[in-house]
């Protein structure tokens, strides 16, 4: 298995992989999750920050995750702090915002980067698979979004401005 939150393991994921199921994460306990545990289930992956603009997109993936979940929709948001210093707290820090703030009940997972030379090997993956504007692998910002099938492979890469009831048409289509 590939893991996500180790940043001695960097990994080029050129073709190591099929899916996410391949990989490791660590959630916001620090305990280990295989994703392969969302086998059969369409994915939206987030990286997210509490500090941000875009922040109350927690609302709307949160309804999303509730209007879908029974279908087989799971939100997964990985925390990240390398845009703007906007997700400065800790793990617990960061549970306690979300739970106070948009009620989340979907995984919220560890803080990890998704740039750099320390990206955790999940988003090298995600960003070899769906590339942003122009072609470019960088995340550009918070909350930028990546859809993914039953198969667990990656449908779409959607930037920060869309909201996620944009993601409806695009989710149910996957559902």
């Amino acid at each position: 298995m590939l893991t996500l939150n180790s940043s001695d393991q960097k990994s080029d994921n050129n073709n190591m992989t099929d899916s996410i199921y391949d990989f490791d994460v660590l959630n916001n306990r620090k305990e280990a999750i295989n994703l392969a545990q969302y086998k059969n289930k369409v994915v939206l992956i987030v990286n997210t920050a509490s500090a941000c603009g875009f922040t109350p997109q927690y609302a709307g993936l949160e309804q999303l995750y509730k209007k879908y979940q029974h279908q087989g929709l799971v939100v997964v948001a990985f925390p990240c702090n390398q845009f703007g210093q906007q997700e400065k707290g800790n793990n617990e820090e960061i549970k306690q915002f979300c739970d106070l703030n948009f009620k989340i009940s979907f995984p919220l997972m560890d803080k990890i980067d998704v740039n750099g030379d320390s990206t955790a090997p999940l988003y090298q993956y995600l960003k070899s698979e769906a590339k942003g504007i122009l072609g470019t692998k960088n995340i550009k910002w918070n909350f930028t979004k990546f859809l993914i099938n039953r198969n667990g492979q990656v449908v779409k890469r959607y930037g920060p401005t869309v909201k996620p009831e944009k993601l409806t048409k695009d989710i149910e289509h996957l559902l």
